[in-house]
């Protein structure tokens, strides 16, 4: 009797391992070329991702610039949520199939994540700028004007301007600008944000559905004098899509307010709530909290 109750425990434990493991959000980071360090930051997103026991996370790396991106074919559809750290800035864009595959699989209600300079990527699509809404570097100006935040609403400036810049890495605060969305419920109004690129004059149609947060481009660190968007939230076909502009390097990927943001954004984008409550350890409005 003891024998057949230890293993009936033992199966128990088997088969609760993959139902568990099924239950978890299955989340894709793309990644492969970047003018940014990519094999630096994607480990460290993934590893973000599996500590808060909500992710089962996958990776799917291009072929290097240069190489047949017409095999680089991820199946999206097998996954809640698309994390994208890929740039063809300065190396290869995807194969057409490939951006259409990912483009129809957000449309259908698929979640998409823009990390950093994920914005900076194929620049000659419009559909891929409406997107990501914002863009830069890459020639997104020709898909709309510098949008920014004013008086609590967007202003969309015409005047001519290339798409995207940034001053030194610097610290700085962000401005919670929508404290009642889930991403944003229980953080504070304003906190401050580790070293980073803090980037300003982003072009696009600027179809953001929620603006979630900003931070002031000072003129002192070569920015506009602007609130620049750097989080937000774009509804695209019947996918949810979380854009965040943060997170250039380690410092910034330290950052608790990152990590928060970047964690909740994940699940928000995926499955359109978030559980995750406000870690205790959110920097405030002057001091700069960071996890190494």
């Amino acid at each position: 009797m003891i024998r057949r109750f230890a293993f009936l425990l033992s199966l128990a434990a088997v088969v609760s391992a993959p139902l568990a493991a099924a239950g978890k959000i299955k989340a894709l980071i793309v990644d492969g070329q970047n003018n940014h360090r990519w094999q630096v930051t994607t480990p460290v997103l993934k590893k973000l991702l599996e500590e808060t026991g909500l992710f089962t996370v996958a990776v799917s790396t291009s072929p290097a610039k240069g190489g047949d991106m017409s095999v680089f074919l991820p199946n999206f559809s097998a996954y809640r949520v698309v994390i994208s750290n890929y740039n063809d800035f300065k190396g290869d864009p995807w194969h057409e199939k490939t951006l259409n595959a990912l483009l129809d699989y957000v449309r259908k209600g698929g979640g998409f994540v823009s990390y950093h300079a994920a914005n900076n990527a194929f620049g000659f699509s419009k559909d891929f700028t409406e997107l990501v809404a914002l863009g830069g570097w890459a020639g997104q100006e020709k898909w709309g004007p510098h949008v920014y935040w004013k008086d609590g609403k967007l202003v969309r400036d015409d005047k001519p301007g290339r798409a995207g810049h940034h001053g030194p890495q610097h610290a700085y605060q962000i401005v919670t600008r929508d404290p009642k969305h889930p991403i944003m419920k229980g953080l504070p109004e304003k906190w401050m944000h580790s070293l980073d690129e803090l980037y300003d004059t982003m072009h696009g149609p600027g179809n953001i559905d929620r603006m979630l947060g900003t931070a002031f481009s000072a003129p002192e660190q070569k920015g506009t004098g602007l609130d620049e968007p750097l989080l937000f939230t774009v509804k695209f076909g019947k996918g949810r899509v979380f854009h965040t502009m943060l997170g250039h390097d380690l410092p910034a990927l330290e950052c608790v307010g990152f990590i928060a943001t970047f964690q909740r954004g994940v699940e928000w984008a995926a499955s359109g709530k978030v559980t995750q409550k406000a870690p205790p350890d959110f920097p405030t409005a002057t001091e700069l909290k960071v996890r190494k």
